[in-house]
């Protein structure tokens, strides 16, 4: 049996079980999945290709994947050949099975941040290989490692990285052999700051050796239930992923994949989403403040890093006796103890519920 950590949000269930019992229901703002409609457009492209009786190509339609490079170079900046974008079943299957679809194992590490989405450390165990979490590639000292995550806007803490930063773990990784997965999820949600892509030519020099891009159709166009994304960056790494993939039959409906290229090709419904999100975080935040909670980085991505002192689960405790779910902090490592992760994804009825509740 894999020796896996327990699934966090089991541990949050009497608190969800208190916050419910408020009279005027729950504030759900703790696992942050999209609550706006579909798309219509999204819709009608599932439905126009739901007559789908045969078996769908891993690598996917052409005009999938000419969707997403298009994407790329119109909102990014990013130049990649279609040919070089792999769809997912939703991103989070990729982070979980990437260290065993690349062949790490057993004595290896892979890394990723102090703070971060726990499936990381999971993906690793599951390859049985070591995770490791540090935000300085330094204490690596000369050790090889196969694969290094980074997470730009970060979930949970929304900070993001500068080109620079992300240039010199690119120099380091490409010194020492290693795999750099850019998670990429949160890369049009910039609010303070501008995200910057792994790919961008700023970062990498104009060459995706080595690198990988993670990206996902669940936040910018309300798909979490299609289970919708797409890996792209190095040739070499993209046909790799894929010939395992095949054997593996993982691959997306291809109903989905006609919904994703038909999201990807229209950005006025991401504006609009994108709008909605502003909104509610201009309203969320400053009554957090008020009621006593620090807010730090959370300049990009859809979650409020948020702290009044006390530790993550008195933290959660006071939300839930207002009838607001939060998450806490450990969920994404020891260093968040301190710290609940706000979402900022119900509707704007419940916003407004959780405002006046904080006041």
């Amino acid at each position: 049996m894999i020796d896996l950590p327990d699934f966090p949000w089991d541990r949050l269930t009497p608190l969800k079980e208190l916050a419910g019992s408020h009279p005027e229901g729950i504030v759900d703002l703790s696992v942050g999945t999209p609550v706006d409609p579909v798309p219509a457009l999204v819709r009608q492209a599932l439905a126009d290709a739901s007559d789908s009786p045969g078996y769908p190509l891993t690598h996917g339609t052409e005009r999938l994947r000419a969707a997403a490079a298009g994407w790329l170079r119109r909102r990014h900046g990013v130049t990649v050949d279609q040919a070089d974008v792999l769809p997912l079943i939703g991103s989070k299957e990729l982070v979980a099975w990437l260290p065993t679809l690349l062949g790490v194992g057993p004595g290896q590490r892979v890394v990723f941040p102090e703070l971060a989405y726990p499936t990381y450390d999971v993906g690793a165990r599951l390859a049985g290989a070591e995770p490791y979490a540090t935000d300085g590639l330094l204490s690596l000292g000369p050790e090889r490692v196969p694969l290094v995550w980074v997470n730009s806007p970060s979930n949970p803490t929304g900070k993001v990285l500068p080109a620079e930063h992300l240039r010199k773990v690119v120099a380091w990784a490409r010194e020492r052999g290693a795999v750099i997965a850019s998670d990429e999820c949160y890369i049009e949600l910039g609010w303070e700051e501008r995200p910057v892509s792994i790919l961008h030519p700023d970062v990498c020099g104009g060459s995706h050796e080595g690198l990988l891009a993670v990206h996902s159709l669940s936040k910018r166009s309300n798909l979490a239930g299609y289970r919708a994304g797409f890996v792209t960056g190095d040739p070499a790494l993209v046909r790799r992923l894929l010939e395992v993939r095949k054997h593996a039959g993982m691959i997306v409906p291809g109903p989905v994949q006609a919904a994703a290229a038909a999201a990807l090709d229209d950005d006025g419904h991401a504006d609009e989403q994108r709008a909605r999100y502003a909104a509610r975080r201009a309203a969320l935040r400053p009554a957090l403040e008020a009621a006593g909670w620090k807010i730090d980085h959370s300049v990009a991505g859809l979650y409020l890093w948020a702290s009044n002192g006390a530790d993550c689960w008195s933290q959660v405790r006071e939300l839930a006796e207002k009838g607001i779910l939060a998450a806490p902090g450990d969920f994404y490592g020891p260093a968040g103890a301190s710290h609940v992760r706000i979402a900022v994804t119900a509707t704007d009825e419940r916003i407004s519920a959780a405002v006046r509740r904080l006041q």
